[in-house]
């Protein structure tokens, strides 16, 4: 069984193994399962060549199967041959493997793995259910801002919290005070991943009739969503795109103060939240410095600058201000 979740791992993500591989043994293996039913739950939501309603349907069932609602799984074969990636297609017909894996954890553990998918899958179900009709003549946005907020933490926010709950119950512990701050900082480091995302994506979002940007800050610039579509709107959505920079910029702050607070023996948790506040960082750099409305222009970090930026946390880590220093290098660059 384990064979297969690191190969189902592997797989389905280039840039989390890398995070993966750095964390303690100890909280690894949670963690790794975790990531893994959530990608299963996303590849369901994302299976966009199936109907709205199909999608819905397996979400619900197979969050039914995760929360011991139901005994068995979603036939997820059909879902299985839309996957234009064979390792997303792997990881559909594989599903029932990670999913007994939860199994092997002491309850508290399944307990926090199960809350974590809960919030997670309600999240996709909420963005299946808004765009539904949504398309590239009809493009459909978020309304107001704390859709935005309620977005980032339902599908990444909580995984900050997640992440703190299974490193509290296995690596060390904290008082009171500091830990309602970690938490927070957690909530926080985890919206920072999504918001970059959300930012960097947003051209193929918008082709496929999406909108993260709420309507109602476009309209504070004059601004709607299908304006988005042409490059040479970026004059005029400059000003709202340097604000969710400054925001992913500030949420990062609170991930660099969360890697402070871990405590200085827990190195590898630490080099675990370094590498993606720093890559995360580096791409906020690229956004800086194009055309994020050039949808022919895909803004990722290289994989040359990956390797850099790896060798650069790993020989950071002995030290608190090295760590710190090499932070405020990206995020000031």
């Amino acid at each position: 069984m384990q064979k297969t979740i690191n190969s189902l791992l592997k797989g389905t993500s280039r840039s989390f193994y890398l995070t993966l591989k750095a964390l303690p043994s100890k909280v690894r293996s949670q963690i790794g399962l975790g990531y893994l039913l959530a990608r299963i739950s996303d590849t369901i939501a994302d299976s966009i060549r199936g109907s709205a309603l199909q999608r819905l349907e397996a979400l619900e069932h197979y969050n039914d199967r995760i929360q011991n609602r139901r005994n068995t799984l979603p036939s997820l074969a059909n879902l299985a041959k839309l996957q234009h990636n064979p390792a997303e297609a792997e990881l559909l017909e594989k599903a029932a493997t990670p999913v007994a894996y939860l199994e092997e954890f002491s309850n508290t553990d399944q307990q926090f793995i199960r809350r974590v998918l809960d919030i997670i899958i309600s999240g996709q179900t909420l963005d299946i259910q808004r765009f539904s009709n949504a398309n590239f003549n009809s493009i459909v946005s978020l309304n107001k801002e704390e859709e935005l907020n309620d977005y980032t933490y339902r599908v990444a926010g909580c995984v900050g919290e997640f992440w703190t709950q299974i490193s509290l119950n296995h690596l060390f512990e904290v008082h009171a005070a500091k830990e309602a701050q970690l938490f927070e900082n957690a909530v926080l480091f985890g919206k920072a991943l999504q918001l970059i995302n959300i930012l960097r994506d947003l051209p193929e979002d918008l082709r496929s009739g999406r909108c993260y940007i709420p309507s109602t800050v476009l309209a504070e610039h004059n601004l709607k969503p299908k304006d988005l579509l042409r490059q040479e709107s970026m004059v005029y959505f400059q000003p709202i795109y340097n604000s969710y920079l400054k925001k992913t910029v500030d949420y990062f702050n609170a991930a660099a103060a969360y890697i402070d607070m871990l405590p200085y023996s827990q190195f590898r948790m630490r080099g675990a939240c370094t590498l993606p506040v720093i890559l995360g960082l580096k791409t906020v750099n690229l956004l800086q410095n194009q055309n994020v409305l050039n949808h022919e222009n895909r803004i990722k970090v290289s994989r040359p600058d990956v390797k850099l930026i790896m060798r650069q946390t790993a020989l950071a880590l002995p030290s608190r201000k090295r760590t710190q220093k090499l932070i405020s290098v990206y995020r000031d660059a």
